[in-house]
């Protein structure tokens, strides 16, 4: 679980008396605080940074809470977002828990209360950080589903830059990355990878275990934990994460 003391909570609300009340009293329990107004200013400051928690109205002028949710989930799928309403907004408030949302705080907040559902999210958020990189859409989406349902946060890219970036933004637990992609190949990724997060556990895919054979024997020369052959079962994938996560 992420301590208070390390834990970045963002506010977007265009109340700006409730989101200046509610920032002072979580700086003051010891968290990093940032406020946003709207919902595009939300998205400039998620695109700079990750969060722990993001506290976010619903009910907004120019962009709705619901919309800036979606957005800042393609920004960051692993986001963890809880909506604030103080308006009879069931249907909006029902798109967000369909969309992702963690949960609903309803104005006036009551602080303890928010404190509580920010540290039981986190808590929640207990399994791997976990990346997929493939430029299979169909493969890249059935992965992430799959790990998610576990409990797992997963990260989902289809270049080796995409990933390379997304990398140096958060430290991943287990990165799975297909050695055949567009640009840079999967052991040019996996190395530049290695560099930012060294601790990171990497699994090698392919298709092409004879062609690219070269590629994944280097790969597992540079301490890639595993290689996988596609098509493979997920249930295998999910065996090989647990698997991960009991000698970590």
């Amino acid at each position: 679980m992420t301590t208070t003391a390390n834990s970045r909570v963002l506010i977007v609300d265009d109340d700006l008396g409730t989101a200046r009340t509610t920032a002072m009293i979580l700086d003051h329990k010891g968290y990093a605080v940032e406020t946003a107004s709207s919902g595009p200013q939300a998205l400039e400051k998620v695109r700079e940074r990750p969060f722990n928690a993001i506290l976010l109205d619903i009910k907004m002028p120019v962009m709705n809470g619901v919309e800036t949710h979606r957005r800042i989930k393609e920004i960051r799928p692993d986001a963890l977002v809880v909506m604030m309403t103080a308006y009879a907004v069931g249907d909006l408030v029902q798109q967000a828990i369909d969309d992702g949302a963690y949960g609903v705080l309803y104005k006036p907040l009551d602080i303890d209360r928010v404190l509580e559902i920010v540290e039981q999210a986190q808590a929640s958020r207990s399994g791997a950080l976990i990346m997929v990189v493939d430029d299979n859409p169909i493969l890249r989406d059935a992965l992430k589903q799959a790990l998610n349902k576990e409990g797992h946060a997963v990260g989902a890219v289809s270049t080796g830059e995409e990933a390379i970036a997304l990398a140096s933004e958060k430290a991943h637990d287990v990165l799975f990355i297909d050695l055949q992609l567009p640009t840079i190949n999967g052991l040019e990724t996996y190395l530049a990878m290695k560099e930012v997060n060294p601790e990171a556990i990497a699994v090698i895919m392919t298709a092409y275990p004879e062609e690219l054979s070269e590629l994944a024997h280097e790969a597992l020369e540079r301490d890639a934990y595993a290689l996988l052959h596609k098509p493979f079962d997920v249930e295998d994938v999910l065996s090989l994460v647990q698997e991960i996560s009991e000698r970590t």
